[in-house]
């Protein structure tokens, strides 16, 4: 360990051989209110480097610089400064859309660590991968950041949701107070995973419970959306991105407060956010009592659920389900349709709850359609497709098109959970869509091109009815039920017999026989 002394009541590190350092203004208080200097963050640092280093080692860091203090004018350094010692190690990271790249340090030893922190650096940001890996994440991370008239507790009641879920697929998960405000929940991975796949895991948990929980968690930027609510930001699983590092100060108020691990024990019993704000002194007596609590992040491997794991660098993650207008819809002490699963209240996901979470990335392959037939107000047919976690839907009075040229409406309507897929009864008179429902056909399809976010779909079905090339556009989107065409593409269909045209491919049933049955 390198070397201290004392000078003037201030800890002032001595120079370091080799290499050497010269040290300077490390009497510069650079925290106001506890009189914290240069000379005492330096200390802190080389004190904390053996379970601090292994964190950050061969992860490209961002520094906070505090030149004048907290309080005073601050800047992320990315690049080496140019009078960096040429012992320091660094690392190139090309920028994506552009020629040049930046060049990282490298926080890799302890008169690196201390060489940083010379520059009131207080702030240290790594990476989530390790160089060479750049696009290999070794761990994701959620980012609970509370609202006004939110808090640490509220944090706390968050990141159990969280935990709830990861559970339920088998994921061990680390938190830590950010040293800030919230706090951050880490999942430990070390295996081969792209940043498309972390980031669409984390961005459909968060979605999840956003629908879940409105009340408490909300996963879009907008500080206006907020209020009395904790963000879940799902958006630092990326390559460009860097967070906070454990054991690193943070410069966010006039006291210097650590980004600290917690055990799950301690957040199930706070009533006192306070108690979890670590000061430098505190955050190392802590460390001599419990070690490195995040030490598990270094070595435990862990997958996502497979769709995940199949995601490419360029996959575009997609958000979960919401059922609010389904259920708001439906009364399901009377109604046997199905009503939404909510993964965050089962202490295990089933394997279909898995699936809802798994699809929502868009990584699982041949997802399911259904066309009921459903004799309501009037009769018409509804398709379903399975979309991120959910079957988008709409109402075609006319059925599908079998032949070419032909055009038929198709009015959007409110997502259906997966559960609908085979659902065949009777909807009591008075209920929303109050008549009876058969499973006309059902299967599973590919999507060709298109897609709904844009308002065109070109599908091919595979159904024990159906099977072929389907093209279903908006041609309206102003309107609360927006309106889309869906004509026939490709080859003309055969057509059906009565027989097909008139029963169940679940049942063999036909509408007159479900109602006798009642369901």
């Amino acid at each position: 360990m390198v070397g201290m002394a004392r000078a003037r009541s201030r800890v002032v590190p001595a120079p370091l051989a080799p290499p050497e350092i010269a040290f300077t203004n490390l009497d510069k208080v650079l925290f106001r209110e506890s009189g914290f200097s240069k000379g005492e963050l330096i200390r802190y640092y080389l004190d904390a480097a053996p379970c601090l280093l292994p964190h950050l080692r061969d992860r490209p860091v961002t520094l906070i610089r505090f030149p004048d203090g907290v309080g005073g004018e601050s800047f992320y350094e990315k690049n080496v400064p140019k009078h960096a010692p040429s012992w320091i190690a660094t690392q190139m990271v090309a920028h994506r859309h552009r020629a040049d790249g930046t060049r990282y340090i490298l926080i890799n030893d302890a008169p690196t660590l201390a060489w940083c922190a010379n520059l009131a650096a207080i702030e240290l940001h790594p990476f989530l991968h390790r160089a060479p890996a750049l696009g290999r994440p070794t761990h994701l991370v959620f980012d609970l950041d509370p609202g006004e008239g939110a808090d640490l507790l509220t944090c706390a009641e968050v990141a159990f949701l969280v935990k709830q879920i990861l559970d339920g697929l088998a994921l061990e998960s680390f938190a830590k107070v950010s040293g800030s405000k919230g706090l951050q929940l880490y999942v430990p991975l070390n295996t081969e995973l792209t940043y498309a796949a972390t980031r669409a895991f984390a961005k459909g948990v968060a979605e999840h419970l956003e629908q879940t929980r409105p009340d408490l968690v909300v996963s879009g930027m907008a500080k206006a959306l907020r209020r009395g609510r904790v963000l879940i930001d799902w958006s630092q699983n990326h390559e460009a991105k860097t967070t906070v590092g454990v054991y690193s100060v943070r410069g966010k108020r006039e006291r210097p407060f650590v980004s600290m691990p917690v055990r799950w024990e301690e957040l199930r019993r706070l009533r006192d956010p306070g108690t979890l704000f670590f000061e430098p002194a505190a955050a190392l007596r802590r460390l001599a009592k419990l070690g490195d609590l995040f030490a598990p992040l270094l070595r435990l491997e862990q997958r996502l659920p497979p769709a995940f794991g199949r995601l490419g660098p360029d996959a575009a993650p997609a958000p979960m389900p919401s059922f609010a207008a389904y259920e708001a819809k439906r009364d399901f002490r009377r109604t046997r349709e199905p009503a939404p699963a909510a993964a965050a209240d089962a202490k295990k996901l089933s394997p279909a709850k898995q699936t809802a979470l798994a699809r929502a990335a868009g990584g699982a392959a041949a997802p399911r359609f259904v066309i009921q037939k459903h004799d309501a107000t009037r009769l018409h047919y509804d398709i379903r497709l399975e979309m991120h976690g959910a079957l988008k839907s709409w109402a075609v009075p006319k059925g599908l098109p079998t032949s070419l040229g032909v055009k038929h409406a198709a009015i959007e309507v409110e997502d259906h959970p997966l559960d609908y897929l085979r659902f065949e009864g009777v909807i009591p008179k008075g209920q929303y869509g109050g008549g009876t429902v058969m499973v006309w056909d059902i299967g599973t399809y590919e999507l060709l091109g298109g897609s709904h976010a844009s308002g065109n779909l070109k599908l091919r079905l595979a159904g024990k009815k159906l099977r072929g090339e389907w093209h279903l556009f908006k041609i309206r989107s102003e309107e609360e039920k927006p309106t889309w065409l869906v004509a026939k593409s490709g080859e003309a269909a055969p057509p059906l017999s009565d027989f097909q045209e008139t029963r169940s491919v679940l049942s063999r049933r036909t509408l007159a026989g479900i109602a006798r049955a009642g369901g």
